[in-house]
């Protein structure tokens, strides 16, 4: 092969490599956004009100309150849910939080009536925010990658909406 020839070539391929890169680049960068509209609270902005934690949260995009929070002292994406009675985890992060399932319950959800386990949450952190025993059920139906995070928490809570953010307060 002549080397011009050779360099026609060579330069072909490092043409191909760049828009590789270049697309790889652009997925991760676009990939980040889409997570951030989708939980817009990775990093939670928690003060003391008067002696109690407080956490705003700010409205994804979808119209959900969506959050990074921590089960026994582990990462999870939570959703706040008002109309879940018990913080509904499913089985999947279940078994990675390492969570024991207790005796079987039937729920009443929007969809019919599911089967779940009884657990109890030894802590779930929300910011600043703390709350201990906090009743729960494993759920081995949902295919959700966020745990409902439902009035067994919520109740202990005195919370506050305005426009596109939520106030929460522990008292």
């Amino acid at each position: 092969m002549r080397p011009e020839e050779e360099q026609k070539r060579m330069g072909k391929f490092m043409i191909i490599g760049m828009w590789i890169v270049l697309v790889g680049l652009l997925t991760m960068m676009f990939s980040n956004i889409l997570e951030r509209q989708y939980n817009p609270n990775q990093q939670l902005n928690s003060r003391q009100n008067t002696g109690n934690p407080e956490v705003t949260l700010k409205r994804n995009k979808y119209g959900h309150y969506v959050a990074t929070g921590m089960i026994n002292n582990q990462p999870v994406v939570f959703m706040l849910d008002t109309g879940a009675t018990d913080v509904a985890v499913p089985a999947r992060i279940a078994d990675k939080l390492g969570l024991k399932r207790g005796r079987k319950r039937v729920y009443q959800t929007a969809k019919g009536p599911a089967t779940a386990y009884a657990t109890v949450l030894e802590q779930v952190s929300l910011g600043d925010i703390q709350v201990r025993n906090v009743r729960a059920s494993i759920n081995p139906h949902m295919n959700n990658t966020e745990v409902l995070l439902g009035m067994s928490f919520l109740k202990q809570l005195e919370f506050t909406q305005r426009g596109d953010t939520l106030t929460l307060r522990q008292y």
